[in-house]
């Protein structure tokens, strides 16, 4: 993990020779990599045609929220689909994190793919990433709850309860795993880094287990990611206690990399609008049918909002001190459980 993100702060830094030159008129907060003159809050495809990348062979990935290889096999159906509709090879990319799936998109090893809530705003900005689908139904688009889970055997009963004990966040980007958190939880009598000091698990299944072990006494966890493992029966529902609950947020949003050639970026976001789900992928995608069309600017204002409120705006300079905080807060816990043993 230390050396993915050392990898992404390095690529992050450097500025490519096909950086978008400065007769740019707008960027907001996108990296100087990338230009949005349309003001839709994504990058724009490069006015230079050179620059459209048509690629004989596609590459997917999906959040690395949990087990890759249980969204393999997930996706392959899905896969198999996108192949037979778009005529082109597509490969399953593998990753183990969420600045390893940023940095291959912004490197251009990576054309599509499901980037969980949070991060998407650092794919969006850093990557140059256009988020175009979630999971959904006809009507509407999946969402979750972020949630404050404690063993059900546990004296815990509200969140203030948990002062001064050992709570796991997720990851630096992660919208349920630590950034909401900072501005929910406050009002309800718990200040994170304040009341607990934070501890970064890796992943929501990481806390999960953590809380289930015992390593953690808490973890806020995204609802649907809580419900999936207790469905595959990973862990038991019963067996743990929910303190709190938050309004619903956007599940992870389909994304695919801004310099697509225009015609495959159109053909490719019909590919996945047409497609429903078989009956394993919906069961594993918690009832969701389809992928339901979303926009970037649009319905992930209120993931933008939590960011902001945050000071973690979806920027470089926020993803590296948050990235820093996390290697640090890795090392501590290394050290901590080299001398347990």
């Amino acid at each position: 993990m230390k050396r993915l993100l050392l990898a992404l702060c390095l690529t992050l830094i450097a500025v490519p020779a096909f950086a978008q030159t400065d007769d740019c008129k707008n960027r907001g907060q996108l990296d100087t990599m990338y230009c949005d003159e349309n003001k839709d809050l994504v990058a724009d495809t490069p006015k230079d045609s050179k620059k459209w990348k048509n690629p004989n062979t596609l590459v997917f990935t999906y959040t690395p929220v949990e087990d890759p290889a249980v969204y393999e096999n997930a996706f392959k159906p899905f896969l198999d689909h996108l192949g037979k509709c778009t005529g082109k090879k597509i490969v399953y990319y593998s990753v183990q994190s969420n600045a390893a799936e940023i940095e291959a998109m912004r490197a251009g090893r990576l054309h599509v793919g499901g980037f969980s809530t949070g991060p998407t705003g650092f794919a969006v900005n850093l990557a140059g990433a256009v988020p175009f689908a979630v999971k959904g139904y006809e009507r509407d688009f999946q969402g979750y709850n972020l949630i404050m889970i404690v063993r059900k055997s546990s004296t815990f009963q509200k969140l203030a309860d948990l002062k001064g004990k050992k709570v796991a966040h997720t990851s630096p980007s992660s919208n349920s795993g630590h950034l909401a958190p900072q501005v929910l939880f406050p009002p309800e009598g718990l200040v994170p880094g304040k009341d607990y000091e934070i501890k970064f698990s890796g992943k929501h299944d990481q806390s999960v287990k953590g809380v289930e072990s015992g390593d953690y006494d808490a973890a806020p966890v995204a609802s649907d990611v809580f419900y999936r493992m207790a469905g595959r029966g990973e862990v038991k529902a019963d067996d743990f206690r929910i303190l709190y609950k938050s309004p619903v947020f956007p599940t992870s949003s389909f994304a695919y990399a801004h310099d697509l050639q225009p015609d495959l970026a159109k053909s490719l976001t019909k590919c996945f609008y047409d497609y429903r789900f078989t009956e394993e992928m919906k069961k594993t995608f918690g009832g969701a049918d389809r992928f339901f069309p979303i926009t970037y600017e649009k319905d992930w204002a209120v993931v933008r909002k939590v960011a902001e409120e945050t000071g973690t705006p979806f920027n470089r300079a926020a993803y590296d001190k948050e990235s820093a905080r996390e290697e640090a807060s890795r090392k501590k816990a290394a050290e901590e459980k080299a001398k347990q043993k």
